[in-house]
């Protein structure tokens, strides 16, 4: 009986899967700053790889130091409304320039089509900015990618940004931490077992067993001055612990800022204690 459920589920996801393949193929596309964000900064849009890479700056007392951040939505949505506003709270304080790549989303893409857009591009970057001035950001599934990105950076030996920050961060898509259970009653954004079919979607046919996916079984030991802030009501929250403790036995050092009761991503969709997340920025 159960093996006939567990066939009758993969069944249903890849039908889900199919679905939305073939409607994102129907309608392409392409995300674009507010327009109101252009009054009051400067805003350069490149193209990469086929995609948008977004810098905004002050338009004047300039900081020397850059952002590169990588924003969530299960790696299948675009950049929201919330996000912007996010990131423009952050330019306002600190006066730091941020670069959003609008990077491959699935299920159209998975992992590889993202990580052959983000690594030469990271590898530009640092053409023109000195690492030791560039912060990795994400929150979510850009979580993950900014974490797993160090990682890879770090395995080829490229020199990685100075700071890195994650913002309640999806270290884990097969979701398979037995903590997440206790959690997930109190989680009103994500849920397991969609999160679990996002994971497979981006993973691709090949993708599970890669750390690139799973940044949590990664190559940690290059890993520098990083920091997460998570909420106890997140279901990811267990994975930073476990990443913490992961990091640790390879004598990495992980900063967790944990908050009670937060939700996931709450300073994304609440706009609130973000004094913290600032002063990390700027310290």
């Amino acid at each position: 009986m159960k093996k006939r459920t567990i066939i009758i589920l993969s069944i249903l996801i890849l039908i889900i899967i199919l679905v939305i393949t073939t409607y994102s193929l129907l309608v392409e596309t392409q995300t674009n700053a507010p327009t109101d964000l252009e009054d009051k900064y400067d805003i350069k849009v490149q193209k990469y790889s086929n995609r948008n890479v977004f810098t905004i700056s002050p338009k004047e007392n300039k900081s020397e130091k850059y952002i590169i951040y990588f924003h969530g939505g299960s790696y299948m949505a675009e950049i929201t409304d919330d996000h912007w506003k996010f990131l423009e709270n952050i330019i306002k304080e600190t006066k730091f320039s941020i670069i959003v790549p609008d990077y491959p989303l699935a299920p159209t893409n998975n992992y590889k089509d993202v990580f052959e857009m983000v690594i030469p591009l990271y590898k530009e970057i640092v053409k023109n900015i000195a690492p030791e001035n560039l912060i990795m950001m994400g929150d979510s599934a850009g979580g993950g990618l900014a974490l797993a990105l160090e990682e890879k950076l770090g395995e080829e030996e490229i020199q990685i940004p100075e700071k890195l920050i994650l913002i309640s961060p999806w270290l884990d898509v097969t979701m398979s931490n037995p903590e997440i259970d206790k959690i997930q009653e109190f989680d009103k954004n994500l849920n397991k077992d969609t999160l679990k079919m996002a994971g497979i979607a981006y993973a691709g046919l090949d993708g599970l067993d890669n750390y690139l996916v799973n940044p949590i079984n990664g190559p940690l030991d290059k890993l520098k001055n990083v920091t997460i802030y998570t909420g106890t009501y997140d279901i990811l929250n267990p994975d930073a612990h476990l990443l913490q403790e992961k990091a640790k036995n390879v004598g990495i050092d992980i900063e967790i800022k944990e908050y009670e009761g937060a939700q996931h991503i709450w300073m994304i969709y609440e706009q609130r204690d973000v004094s913290d997340l600032l002063q990390s920025i700027i310290e």
